[in-house]
């Protein structure tokens, strides 16, 4: 099995260099535009939120448009997994049509087919076949982080991969680099790298699950950003926030009036150092930037490890 897409290598790379049974494409909208032919026989679309909107004229709909491309060449013989708790995908699919067998995942309804919560446990219904796991057990804890799984879990099923190994796989798994990563914890304040995190929507997870007061670091390039859904969030988890980009004057906008502490800076080193005299014993550093990187960083690649190594030098 082979992992391409927008991470890792190029899939026309992998596809001349060696024979996959499998490959596992991690498709952005902008790779979504170009496709003609290409047909997925297993399609995931995990949730909808504002991005990139400066490239579709600031039209939140141009941009669904272009994220359900993904289903538009599959046939009956194909599976499109989407989140049924999604407001967006919803009224998307109530309006158009997919030839593909849906198969929707919840963690607030019981689903005929597909994958939902009940009680503590995942259920997987896919033709008759019912798969349980508690989810106690899974590797990393988060509501986004459940939905996550309950998509891979019905990949895996669909891909007749064992329920044992299934199982197996979600309690050992522990994530991935720049994705909610625990760096270090330095006077019992814990470093946090999300630097994945380039919309809004990422952030909005990654600020849910914070259970200390959080200084958070934030900033970019803006992309047609609404910050405006994570203001009780801020509220309520945030105690500082350091703006770390070119332009910050929209977040400052946004949430000068609920944080009292606000800073600026355009070097990572300098945001990591301001972090550490601001967090006190049993606060959160959280690097979520909800912003692409490139006005600082080569990607967000970079901007994370940047971040790990000024952690470190602490």
């Amino acid at each position: 099995m082979a992992l391409g897409g927008n991470i890792g290598k190029s899939f026309a790379e992998q596809v001349s260099e060696e024979k996959y049974e499998n490959f596992v494409l991690e498709l952005s909208s902008f790779q979504l535009d170009g496709i003609e032919t290409f047909a997925p026989h297993i399609a995931i679309l995990t949730n909808l939120s504002p991005d990139h909107l400066d490239r579709y004229d600031y039209k939140y709909e141009n941009y669904i448009a272009s994220k359900f491309r993904i289903a538009m060449n599959q046939t009956s013989q194909d599976y499109f997994i989407y989140d049924a708790d999604d407001v967006e995908i919803l009224k998307w699919l109530s309006q158009n049509s997919i030839q593909s067998q849906p198969l929707p995942f919840s963690t607030k309804k019981e689903l005929n087919q597909g994958a939902f919560k009940r009680n503590n446990e995942i259920i997987i219904k896919i033709n008759n076949t019912e798969f349980t796991m508690p989810i106690a057990t899974i590797g990393i804890q988060g509501e986004h982080n459940l939905k996550n799984a309950m998509a891979a879990s019905m990949v895996a099923t669909l891909l007749r991969i064992r329920k044992q190994t299934i199982r197996e796989s979600l309690e050992g798994f522990q994530g991935v680099e720049h994705r909610l990563e625990k760096v270090l914890k330095i006077n019992n304040v814990m470093y946090i790298n999300d630097s994945k995190a380039t919309n809004v929507n990422a952030t909005f997870f990654a600020l849910d699950s914070m259970e200390n007061p959080t200084v958070w670091i934030v900033g970019g390039v803006d992309k047609g950003n609404d910050y405006s859904e994570l203001l009780p969030l801020v509220n309520e988890k945030v105690k500082a926030i350091i703006c770390l980009g070119v332009d910050n004057q929209k977040i400052i906008n946004a949430f000068g009036n609920i944080v009292d502490t606000i800073i600026e800076t355009d070097s990572m080193a300098m945001a990591v150092q301001i972090a550490y005299r601001l967090a006190e014993r049993n606060n959160t550093v959280l690097l979520s930037p909800a912003c692409a990187s490139f006005d600082l960083f080569e990607n967000y690649e970079d901007r994370g490890r940047q971040f790990k190594e000024a952690v470190r030098n602490l």
